[in-house]
């Protein structure tokens, strides 16, 4: 595991927006393709604005993301695959974005997903740490056995009160209950994982990640057992476990 603490989000995202390009480009160089999983939420802001401006030949990027709520429209301002739509798909030009599209068959839509991740390794993972110590919606206690890539996962109120905190919702009671989730299992398989984390709100969560061992009840201790972890964070992040 490799830790860098920046001074501010902004600083944060352009160190993990770099290393993300380096391991695409490195892929690509490779394999004439690269594969790469996004996350979401306000903690990857400033990493995706940043990675938009790194030289990538995104016509030779594969993309997929975390998770997406059942029950939600794409409209919604809270659907992840709105976010990732606005906020970086429709600036480049990949060659294939696999949205999680929860409004049809789910089951139908799991085995899609299924199929095309495995299918080919994916290079680098860019994996939040929620609140609650959760990767992806993979809230405690996660289901570390499960070889299955996409799941139907249960979302506890600690996890939808971030979502309201981050004023995705006015309230609780407006957060869908069940999201599709890539698994721990399907998120260890990344070559290289980037997991961006700024902000005070994190700096529990990262506490938690780092001073515990495995546990399913920190879902983001998981991350330590990957060979290639970089951990980005910034100064109020860090602050639970280091003082400044």
């Amino acid at each position: 595991m490799k830790i860098t603490i920046s001074n501010s989000p902004s600083e944060l995202g352009s160190e993990a927006a770099r290393l993300t390009a380096l391991k695409l480009n490195e892929a690509i160089e490779k394999k004439g393709e690269a594969r790469i999983v996004l996350a979401t939420g306000s903690s990857q802001f400033e990493t995706l604005t940043q990675l938009l401006k790194e030289k990538i030949d995104w016509s030779k990027v594969v993309i997929f993301h975390l998770d997406e709520y059942i029950g939600l429209p794409v409209s919604h301002k809270a659907s992840f695959r709105k976010y990732l739509y606005d906020r970086f798909i429709n600036h480049i030009n990949c060659r294939k974005f696999f949205s999680i599209d929860t409004e049809g068959d789910i089951d139908r839509l799991i085995k899609m997903l299924t199929k095309e991740i495995i299918s080919v390794p994916i290079d680098a993972g860019m994996i939040g740490i929620g609140e609650n110590g959760h990767i992806a919606f993979n809230d405690p206690p996660a289901d570390f056995a499960t070889k299955e890539s996409y799941i139907v996962v249960n979302l506890d109120e600690r996890c939808r009160m971030q979502q309201v905190g981050e004023g995705w919702f006015t309230k609780l009671d407006e957060v869908p209950a069940q999201a599709v989730s890539m698994s721990v299992w399907q998120i260890m398989q990344c070559k290289t994982i980037i997991s961006a984390v700024p902000h005070l709100v994190k700096s529990e969560a990262v506490r938690n990640t780092l001073l515990n061992g495995l546990t399913d009840m920190v879902p983001a201790t998981m991350l330590k057992q990957h060979s290639d972890l970089n951990l980005f964070l910034d100064r109020n992040s860090a602050s639970g476990f280091m003082s400044f």
